[in-house]
């Protein structure tokens, strides 16, 4: 048994995990990330290929400081580790004016005098002629709008951890942890570690992770998504400088989204923001089926029929949702945890966009017990 000795130990070294041992080493903090899977990988939720990142948010302008510092986070982690991560391709976001998409994002814009345009129904069409909308519909431009490569991204915040002296340990399952007013200690079926402080994020494991120590207090409820690529009929109008990133919201639920194809790619991705079906996330059906593909089909068929063409691939991811579907972000509850211990959860199928503000704000909590980012709002104490 080792008796290593760690400041901070992360539970989880995916999306939220992987940016916060990537702020907590280059701080020269000795940190520990322990991992039940090799880092990146396809079993949680950052993986796929792209993430779409916007400041214009519809789920709640509260949201839209923590998004300034993450893009400042992505340029540097795009300048540190000399990869390309982020591209800005702008957003078109499409619905009635009544719609979350529409209405949310521009209480956000006005809030925080974000840089946006509006277009009417003709407007969309003429600019955007790969679309068919509804005559109902309005259309907003966001300039800052793009996507992230999400297993890019987690690689390089890993990598720079380990340059910065962190100690990345993977295809480790932790199997409990424990604190007290000295510290806390976390055993894995390889090992037991030691910290001054503990941060969980599990993502979809986070139920079982974090209420390790008694109750967290937060009913998750970890979902099953799928997304899927197709090969449009019309390639040329879906590469990357001619089509943004986009967005829709039909009525029928949630919103489609999408990305454009890169230089090389050949197929189109499309997905539904949504909670999906609830799940397991140790026995998640990864197999995808025809009803799959009708999440998302009748929406290339009725409103981007250059791209209905032939299936190319399907691939399933997870959601934790929190009640509210808004992060947590805040110590851990029990008073057994002795405020050692701080939890990250409940990222809801928006969250990767958020990852370098997120580590910072992890970073701050465990290393100065305060961070001057504004994540009040997202604390447990909303669920009492």
């Amino acid at each position: 048994m080792s008796n290593t000795r760690f400041d901070v130990i992360v539970i989880g070294v995916g999306t939220m995990g992987s940016a916060a041992c990537w702020r907590l080493a280059h701080r020269g903090v000795r940190v520990l990330g322990i991992d039940r899977y090799d880092v990146p990988h396809t079993h949680g939720a950052h993986h796929g290929g792209s993430r779409v990142v916007r400041k214009a948010y519809f789920e709640h302008p509260d949201y839209v400081p923590l998004l300034h510092e993450a893009y400042r986070g992505w340029d540097e982690l795009e300048r540190d580790s000399g990869r390309t991560l982020l591209h800005r391709t702008g957003g078109l976001y499409m619905g009635r004016p009544d719609s979350e998409a529409i209405a949310g994002s521009l209480e956000a814009m006005h809030t925080h005098d974000l840089d946006h345009e509006e277009l009417t129904r003709e407007q969309v069409h003429e600019r955007y002629p790969m679309f068919r909308l509804p005559e109902d519909f309005v259309g907003l431009i966001e300039p800052v709008t793009g996507f992230v490569e999400p297993e890019g991204a987690v690689a390089a915040m890993s990598e720079l951890a380990r340059q910065s002296g962190a100690e990345l340990r993977y295809g480790e399952p932790v199997t409990t942890w424990s604190a007290t007013s000295t510290g806390v200690t976390v055993q894995t079926q390889r090992d037991t570690y030691h910290a001054d402080r503990l941060i969980v994020s599990a993502g979809a494991w986070s139920s079982v992770i974090g209420n390790a120590c008694g109750k967290l207090g937060v009913d998750l409820v970890v979902t099953r998504q799928v997304f899927g690529w197709v090969t449009p009929r019309r390639p040329e109008l879906f590469a990357i400088g001619t089509l943004p990133v986009w967005l829709i919201e039909t009525g029928r639920g949630g919103q489609h989204y999408g990305m454009p194809m890169l230089p090389g790619q050949t197929s189109l991705k499309i997905a539904l923001h949504h909670p999906g079906t609830p799940t397991d996330p140790d026995r998640v059906d990864r197999t995808t089926h025809p009803d799959d593909e009708a999440t998302f089909r009748y929406v290339l068929r009725d409103h981007i029929p250059d791209a209905d063409g032939p299936m190319v691939d399907m691939k399933t991811c997870l959601y934790t949702n929190s009640p509210d579907s808004h992060f947590v972000i805040d110590r851990h509850p029990d008073p057994a945890a002795h405020d050692r211990v701080i939890i990250a959860c409940g990222f809801s199928g928006h969250g990767f966009k958020f990852a370098p503000a997120v580590g910072r704000a992890l970073a701050d909590l465990a290393a100065d017990n305060r961070t001057d980012l504004p994540i009040d709002f997202l604390g447990v104490s909303r669920f009492k």
